[in-house]
């Protein structure tokens, strides 16, 4: 419109337009002034950042209400004169307001896109005009648009609310046209409210753009983020007392207002996010890490794929953008490969914690990781598909490969080899030309490091291994120990519990949305040349990675932009911001939004250490459980049961805000447990000798729609039966599903077996407990109980299981009253079907001549 002709003036919102805050909202500075005037011992040291808050917006409330009758402005001076000034010493009101505006003018910041526009129209002739609600004088905004970024033109027209005694919505547009003396329709005007700049405006002709600063979907971020910052008590979190909010909330507003048009709404929400969420942590990381490099002297580092391709090229950025001599440089490197090259197959207890560690991986894939064939290990045949996930079989495996003397030197040969392929890798890359090795990761337990340290050691190469990390927990201490830096930038070795934990509990997204689109490294060729698994995931997820990626980089950008123009004076992220860019992650980690969840819920995990084993982020049998789940259900899921059970809450709304107000602190745990008497599910199962086992037991809860759940797991080497005491009390249950997960020996695919329709329970065995018909059942005693025939139903014995149950439970005080039992027809219904189930017609058959026999005998 400017270059073309079509407009003849050119006006301009100021604030939150033209300049925007270093704060999350305007009345946030009155926090940090408060802050300075106590600093400065112009105010009473009791008097705290929010109380001053507070008297501020009070004081402008009152000072527009007695000024009333003269119009709808007040100037600054005239808010100060509503404050208890006694409270300020002999400090005169001059004094003060001087004070809050230079703090004005020190948070404000100059929107370089919208200086653009100004240096545009004077380009082309066309006239400014800035019309601003403001308290300022004039001297007092010239001081705020006094900036060597901001060409104002010397014949800039300028309309304040103070001055014309009226606002932008009550009339102050009818000033602004009378005086330009052009038609509405020749005027083109910016700014951020929507009444204000937008609506009022617009009915007078002007044509309008509207620039907004936060929109819909940005608001509920902010609002999560706020709270979390505020429950806190710790105000570090929200405002630094130097930089604010070092302008983190505007910039992401600009660049979520600069977001690409997405063929759908998943693309969209995962841009958003990693613009939002991800993208101003890793801008600070990245920061961070290049001034640690920097300032130790490090001119190159190593970031291990697959996040290393994003991250390297963040930390390159970052280090250009601030004139650092730090170059960051992929590497490949895994888990997988440095625990393979550092095995000691002469050590049983390196061994055996090697093959611990795996997750649902067989004897087979292990033999595979290890380049052992399995004609190497004869002892094994018949166990190559069984699953390491029980003490036994990986004591055996152990045994085998240390007491075997040519297996452990066919091991050793293989384990050398694997060192040897990681060592050329490291050459050819460059990473072992210093002295000094510096890995850049995401992170957690620093196990990377401290295996290529050891590595190294081993192989007597005499390099340091160092570390730089978003996070790491507890198990970094085993670095530090050992004489290793490795240090972490939102929270390092556990500190502070609530980011190390809310990332160490659900890292998933943020490892997902990192990594590159290819496969984990399993192994090198012989040339140093990596070798990748397969790639988990799907196109549609792999799109929505580069979408997140994508918001991450335009975040930097706009970030680095800002760091450019400022010659050297923008604040950095790398201390004092990691409070606050901490709440941003960890807030989007315990409070996903619905459509946060909608997306990266579908997302798939893989295991990156071995197995083939690929879990979605959200899994498919949690889904039908969520109406069941309570907050505290929420909290004892497994890491293998959900990686974000906040993912799983967020879509419930009411579960939702029940989980985030308990993650929080607003209500105590045990207000989601019922009152009286405690009651807990009990599991036991039975083994091929006929012993019955105790198994774990969970408490029983009841959530906001009165439905119960519970999830117990077992090992065992071949169970037959699973006994379930549901209540743990007399109640009478309505069994709305079972669900049995189980693994049979020497078979790695998972069976999973469900119990839901009528004639599914009448088929099962009730102990002290009596099935009414349908799926209800009464339990007489606190060890009344079904049984599950697991052994049957999978066709094998049970290596292991995970038993999933959701009901509802009407407990009784005692069982004194005793419901009438379903029909015998319907129990021997059930029997047939169980049975043709299980075995066929042949099983029917059989079932039915027992049946005979038990009645002969008893006519006896």
């Amino acid at each position: 419109m400017i270059s073309d002709g079509s407009c003849s003036v050119v006006s301009l919102d100021v604030f939150d337009t033209i300049l925007w805050r270093r704060v999350p909202r305007p009345v946030d500075l009155f926090e940090l002034l408060g802050a300075r005037l106590r600093r400065d011992g112009r105010a009473p040291e009791w008097l705290t950042d929010t109380s001053f808050r507070r008297m501020r917006v009070v004081a402008e409330e009152q000072a527009r209400h007695r000024n009333r009758s003269h119009g709808s402005e007040v100037s600054l001076f005239e808010i100060w004169q509503e404050m208890p000034l006694s409270l300020f010493g002999d400090a005169p009101i001059e004094e003060l307001v001087r004070a809050e505006l230079e703090l004005e003018r020190e948070f404000t910041v100059v929107d370089l896109d919208v200086a653009e526009v100004i240096d545009s129209a004077a380009k082309h002739d066309v006239p400014v005009a800035l019309v601003s609600d403001t308290y300022f004088t004039g001297d007092q905004l010239d001081h705020l648009l006094d900036r060597p970024e901001l060409a104002l033109p010397e014949d800039v027209r300028v309309f304040r609310s103070l001055h014309h005694g009226t606002d932008k919505a009550s009339g102050l547009w009818q000033s602004v046209l009378g005086e330009l003396e052009c038609g509405p329709e020749q005027v083109v005007h910016v700014g951020d409210n929507e009444e204000a700049d937008h609506t009022t405006p617009a009915s007078s002709g002007v044509r309008t753009v509207h620039y907004r600063r936060i929109d819909d979907d940005f608001e509920p971020v902010l609002d999560r983020e706020r709270l979390a910052a505020e429950l806190s008590g710790d105000s570090a979190e929200r405002l630094s007392p130097e930089h604010g909010d070092f302008g983190l909330t505007s910039l992401r507003a600009k660049t979520l207002s600069f977001a690409p048009d997405h063929p759908d709404r998943a693309l969209d929400t995962a841009w958003r996010y990693g613009a939002s969420v991800l993208g101003p942590v890793l801008t600070g990381f990245a920061e961070w890490v290049a001034s640690r490099a920097h300032h130790a002297g490090n001119s190159v580092v190593w970031c291990p794929m697959r996040e290393g391709e994003l991250l390297s090229r963040l930390v390159n950025d970052a280090a250009a953008a601030r004139g650092w001599n730090v170059e960051a440089k992929p590497v490949w490197l895994s888990r997988q490969v440095t625990a393979v090259a550092l095995v000691d197959p002469y050590d049983r207890d390196s061994v055996h914690e090697f093959i611990r560690k795996s997750y649902r991986l067989t004897v087979g894939q292990l033999l595979a990781m290890l380049n052992l064939r399995p004609g190497d290990v004869p002892t094994l045949s018949t166990a190559l598909n069984t699953l390491l996930d029980h003490g036994e079989i990986i004591d055996r495996v152990t045994d085998v490969m240390t007491e075997t003397p040519h297996l452990t030197n066919s091991l050793a040969a293989s384990v050398t080899t694997a060192r040897e392929r990681l060592l050329r890798s490291l050459r050819k890359s460059g990473a072992l030309d210093s002295t000094d090795l510096t890995l850049v990761d995401l992170g957690w337990g620093g196990t990377i490091q401290w295996q290529l340290a050891r590595i190294l050691r081993k192989a007597q190469v005499d390099v340091a291994v160092s570390g730089l990390y978003v996070v790491t927990d507890e198990r970094s201490t085993r670095l530090h120990q050992e004489g290793l830096r490795a240090e972490g930038y939102l929270g390092q070795a556990g500190n502070p519990h609530k980011v190390v934990e809310a990332l160490r509990r659900s890292p998933e997204v943020v490892e997902q949305s990192v990594s590159a689109v290819c496969g984990s490294l399993i192994d090198f060729n012989e040339d140093g040349s990596p070798v990748l698994g397969a790639s988990a995931g799907s196109d549609k997820q792999d799109g929505e990675r580069r979408a997140v990626q994508d918001g991450v980089g335009a975040f930097q950008r706009q970030w680095n932009r800002y760091v450019a123009n400022a010659d050297g004076h923008w604040p950095t992220l790398t201390d004092t911001a990691r409070a606050p860019l901490a709440t941003v992650l960890t807030s989007a980690l315990r409070s996903p939004t619905e459509a946060e969840a909608g997306v990266f819920g579908n997302w798939e995990h893989d295991d990156n250490f071995g197995s083939s084993v690929v879990t979605r982020i959200l899994p498919e049998d949690l889904r039908p459980a969520v109406p069941y789940l309570s907050p505290n259900d929420l909290d004892d899921l497994h890491m293998r049961d959900a990686f974000w059970p906040a993912l799983i809450a967020a879509s419930d709304p009411r579960l939702a805000a029940a989980a985030n107000a308990r993650a929080n602190g607003l209500i105590d745990p045990s207000a989601f447990d019922p009152s009286g008497e405690q009651s807990e599910t009990r599991l036991r199962f039975r083994t091929g000798d006929d012993e019955w086992h105790d198994g774990p037991c969970k408490r029983v809860r009841i959530n906001h729609n009165g439905l119960s759940f519970a999830r117990l797991g077992f090992h065992a080497r071949d169970a037959t039966d699973v006994s379930l005491a549901i209540p743990g009390r007399p109640a009478i249950v309505r069994v709305d599903w079972i669900e049995a997960t189980v693994f049979t020996t020497g078979d790695p695919a998972p069976k999973v077996l469900r119990w839901e329709k009528p004639e599914d329970f009448a088929g099962l065995t009730f102990a002290e407990c009596t099935w009414l018909g349908g799926n209800m059942v009464q339990f007489a005693t606190p060890h009344a109980a079904l049984w599950l025939p697991l052994s049957v139903r999978a066709g094998a014995p049970v290596a292991s299981a995970q038993i999933t149950l959701a009901f509802a439970v009407l407990p009784q005080s005692d069982f004194s009253t005793r419901m009438p039992a379903a029909p015998t027809s319907a129990r021997l219904v059930g029997r047939i079907h169980e049975e043709y189930r299980a075995k066929g017609a042949v099983g029917v058959v059989a079932g039915g001549a027992r049946l005979l026999v038990r009645r002969l005998v008893g006519r006896r």
